[in-house]
């Protein structure tokens, strides 16, 4: 049975135990695998307390199978998940972990000479994901829905960037609509080249496939010959970017010799869905990718504060330019 002490992203795992969740650099993990590295995270953060009690932790480590395990695990133990971005400089990072409160950092090596140094300045605890993921299990705390989750930050358009507080029950409410509408299963593989400081990386890409049974395999960051030879792969049934990616992405294939080509138009062309947001799709970039891969890409439009909104329809007609009809379960007023 799920461990209903959970919050249902992670109590869904239970349903899913030896299939494939995470692909990454170093290799592929169960579910299995995932639910026992995140209770030893939690275990680590906990030390001798029972709760987190909504303690913010800020992390920084690079995507892959330790990213998810140090989410879940600060989830697990009952605080709230704080993602750093990749390649910002300290003064921005101080900027996060300071706004965020935050009273506990962790880093993989990669990171480590930037968060450190950041800890000890500031009188807070620091883990290594080595450290964390080696720690043996423990009890672990009730989460409820209702409990604070996560806090993204906003872009920063019209000022310093916002901290946005999520709840494990606004974060399912998120998960489930896009679940339902672009129909997703535990057939379902996907490749992430985004990054994981946003919704588009955490919530449209790695929740719902992990929500759905499926395997999101993780790029360290993105490359467009690195995803190119993904999608040759023949495994993946979705993908999801932003549109500059997708113009990296036509410029690669340009770039390609006349045969190489033909092999990733016909391997990109047996996709289900491909899904560009986060940004406006400029409708030069939606036709020549047409061209490319017979795939008109869905647009779909959300916010860091809500989550998405609107989405172009999976199997009905999409038009360039336009972001769609209000997402299952979403009401919106003009």
């Amino acid at each position: 049975m799920p461990d209903v002490s959970s919050p249902p992203l992670i109590a869904r795992a239970e349903h899913y135990h030896e299939r494939t969740a995470v692909a990454d650099f170093a290799g592929t993990y169960t579910y299995a695998d995932l639910l026992d590295a995140s209770a030893r995270v939690a275990s680590a953060l906990l030390a001798v307390r029972e709760d987190l009690a909504e303690e913010r932790v800020a992390f920084l480590v690079t995507p892959g199978f330790a990213w998810v395990a140090v989410q879940w695990g600060i989830w697990r133990a009952g605080g709230i998940a704080v993602p750093l971005p990749l390649g910002s400089p300290a003064a921005e990072l101080e900027y996060f972990v300071d706004d965020a409160q935050a009273a506990a950092l962790i880093y993989d090596a990669p990171s480590e000479r930037v968060l450190a140094p950041l800890a000890a300045a500031r009188g807070v605890r620091a883990h290594s994901t080595e450290q964390v993921l080696a720690h043996q299990p423990a009890p672990l705390p009730v989460v409820a829905g209702e409990r604070r989750a996560m806090i993204l930050y906003t872009s920063g358009t019209t000022s310093r960037p916002k901290g946005v507080v999520t709840t494990h029950t606004n974060i399912t409410a998120q998960i489930t609509p896009l679940v339902e509408a672009w129909e997703w299963s535990a057939d379902d593989h996907i490749v992430l080249c985004l990054p994981l400081h946003h919704v588009h990386g955490i919530v449209n890409v790695v929740s719902c496939a992990l929500w759905s049974g499926a395997v999101c395999e993780m790029l360290p960051r993105f490359d467009a010959n690195a995803v190119w030879e993904r999608i040759a792969s023949g495994r993946l049934t979705l993908f999801m970017a932003v549109p500059t990616i997708y113009v990296k992405l036509i410029a690669a294939w340009e770039a390609a010799p006349p045969e190489r080509r033909t092999a990733l138009s016909e391997a990109a062309s047996r996709l289900r869905l491909m899904v560009s947001g986060s940004a406006a799709l400029p409708v030069s970039t939606l036709e020549r990718w047409k061209e490319i891969t017979g795939h008109t890409l869905l647009e779909r439009y959300g916010m860091t504060e809500i989550g998405m909104a609107l989405s172009n329809s999976y199997r009905g007609q999409r038009v360039p330019g336009s972001v769609g009809t209000p997402l299952p379960g979403v009401d919106v007023r003009l």
